[in-house]
């Protein structure tokens, strides 16, 4: 079954959409398909048949599977962890596509942002080919596939009606296409998007070692809140295998080990993957090349505006939900390493409060993972793999 994203009705009381509605369910992993801009139906099931074949274990193999809960809002839908309810993803309502049931799975379909435009003055060729797209698709296990679901497509109904009463105008005035229209001037900042969109990053990486040997890096999570939850290449040993490819770069995300995707496990059994490698003499990882900080941007037109979260010694420590800082790609557990250009690496605390509090406008901060600061800066032994 599949459902368009506008006025699809749900089993969900609309009142409790806008504040939030929880789902259990299991978290199967995701892949990245390109697309058609915009494709049949039959293009876009066909589409989520695919990335559901792509994740799914053959028959008679075990599925890795992690249990999370689904928050399912009028402004976002996180994936949260079952355990510690930590987010594992976090997308804007407006990024979701589509979503699909087939069976007892769930396909969620998020677009991402186009890694560039062309100017409003450039030459259109009428022999260009359609404009391709990224799609990201999770994919999940539940008995409620069909009802969560409903409850997506019914989120987007709530939202546009909200969106109608709000402005003062009649559902008979204004078509969905308008609607999807006005969210597109609503996007959150978030460099990943483009990032991960480009080809050009995203490579595979074959490190060749003796059986025995360790392949020679350590590995740090990816902050809360990230496109891609997986784990960062935060060290490289001196002369192991992984620094002698010459391949391998600290901020560098794995995606995959031999075939095993890393994404969204938790880091304990990431090490545990990459440890039971000991033995082999080929690694093969697939890997988006990152670059070791990132940078947010808070818009934050007045400083009567909350920033929405909260530091503590340079460590952003927790994020408040739907806040700026949110929507301009804070993480949770990452250190400010800049803001606005000015390093604030050996700024006391109560500087970088009054620094924060202060600012307006556009602000430029830079960040990493605590975890990759404090190895690089020798704050930290690294345990290497």
């Amino acid at each position: 079954r599949f459902y368009h994203v506008i006025f699809m009705p749900g089993p969900c009381d609309p009142e409790d959409l806008l504040d939030g509605v929880v789902f259990g369910a299991k978290y199967l992993g995701s892949t990245q398909l390109q697309s058609e801009k915009n494709p049949s139906t039959n293009a876009r099931m066909a589409q989520a048949q695919e990335a559901v074949d792509r994740i799914k274990a053959p028959e008679g193999e075990s599925q890795p599977m992690t249990e999370v809960d689904l928050f399912i809002s009028t402004q976002r839908i996180k994936v949260l962890s079952a355990d510690t309810q930590e987010a594992m993803m976090d997308h804007a309502l407006q990024m979701i596509s589509y979503i699909a049931d087939i069976g007892n799975i769930v396909v969620l379909m998020a677009r991402r942002k186009p890694a560039s435009r062309k100017s409003a003055d450039s030459p259109a060729s009428s022999a260009e080919p359609p404009k391709k797209c990224w799609m990201i698709c999770h994919v999940f296990f539940s008995e409620d596939a069909q009802i969560i679901a409903q409850a997506i497509g019914q989120a987007f109904g709530v939202t546009y009606q909200q969106f109608l009463h709000t402005n003062g105008i009649k559902a008979t005035d204004l078509k969905p296409g308008e609607y999807s229209d006005y969210l597109g001037t609503q996007e959150l900042f978030n460099g990943d998007l483009v990032h991960f969109s480009r080809s050009e990053n995203i490579r595979e990486v074959c490190i060749s070692k003796k059986p025995g040997e360790i392949l020679g890096l350590a590995i740090v999570e990816s902050g809360w809140g990230s496109i891609l939850p997986t784990v960062v290449v935060a060290n490289l040993l001196h002369g192991g295998p992984a620094e002698r490819s010459g391949e391998l770069s600290i901020g560098d995300r794995i995606m995959s080990v031999n075939g095993t995707s890393l994404v969204g496990l938790p880091i304990t059994t990431c090490q545990s993957i990459i440890r039971d490698l000991k033995n082999l003499s080929i690694i093969k990882l697939s890997i988006v090349h990152c670059p070791p900080v990132t940078m947010a941007i808070i818009k934050r037109p007045d400083a009567k505006y909350q920033l929405g979260f909260s530091v503590e010694d340079g460590i952003i420590c927790s994020l408040m939900r739907g806040g700026i800082a949110e929507r301009g790609g804070i993480r949770v557990g990452h250190r400010i390493i800049e803001i606005n250009g000015q390093s604030v690496v050996a700024t006391p605390h109560e500087k970088i409060i009054d620094i924060l509090s202060n600012a307006v406008g556009e602000i430029h901060l830079k960040t990493m993972p605590t975890s990759t600061y404090r190895l690089l800066t020798g704050l930290d032994q690294p345990v290497f793999l």
